[in-house]
């Protein structure tokens, strides 16, 4: 029942009157990979591709978690079930979804113990702002947001390879933005704003 519950959810988001944002997108096409992983369910990784596929990246590199790989992974698990490859053929051979203009989709690498800054990233005062980092490999990304006086607005220091802040400007304004590679290796990652 939960899988068609939330095949109904996905396949209705085209259809809501506000789409998420590329920051909402990208988190819960993440979170259903990981637990479409766990769990071995081809199901939930076609929803978590499908999501993806909507999230055009630019930059050097790899974007973490790209649609075609989640999709490589579904087929493994659905090996035999002709209604689970046809899904799987459905999704890539979608056209992918136009997003609207304003936000940013970065990709970038990271040696360990190395920090990317973004400057200049200007945010509407009094709209909520948001900012999602995913790494390619497990390890740990730290993500913090400093306004022009070097202050912290918001930041996400959890030991995880994604990191997430929302906030809500009080005054429009630049910020910088800093993502932090904490863990032990390098990775590649994708930062992606509304």
């Amino acid at each position: 029942m939960l899988r068609l519950s939330l095949l109904f959810a996905i396949t209705a988001l085209p259809a809501l009157a506000a789409p998420p944002s590329g920051v909402k997108l990208a988190e819960l096409s993440a979170q259903l990979y990981a637990t479409g992983m766990q769990a071995e369910d081809a199901v939930l990784l076609i929803a978590a591709a499908k999501l993806r596929k909507q999230i055009t990246f630019r930059g050097a590199g790899e974007a973490p978690l790209e649609w075609e790989a989640m999709l490589t992974q579904a087929e493994a698990l659905a090996a035999g079930d002709d209604a689970l490859l046809g899904m799987i053929a459905d999704v890539k051979a979608e056209g992918v979804k136009g997003v609207a203009s304003g936000p940013k989709y970065q990709i970038g690498t990271l040696a360990s113990g190395g920090i990317d800054s973004f400057p200049g990233m200007g945010f509407a005062a009094g709209d909520y702002a948001e900012i999602y980092v995913e790494a390619k490999v497990d390890t740990d990304l730290n993500l913090r947001v400093l306004d022009s006086a070097g202050q912290v607005v918001c930041a996400d220091t959890n030991p995880s390879p994604i990191a997430y802040c929302g906030w809500t400007p009080a005054a429009a304004g630049d910020v910088v933005v800093q993502v932090e590679n904490a863990g032990p290796q390098d990775t590649g990652y994708a930062l992606i704003t509304n």
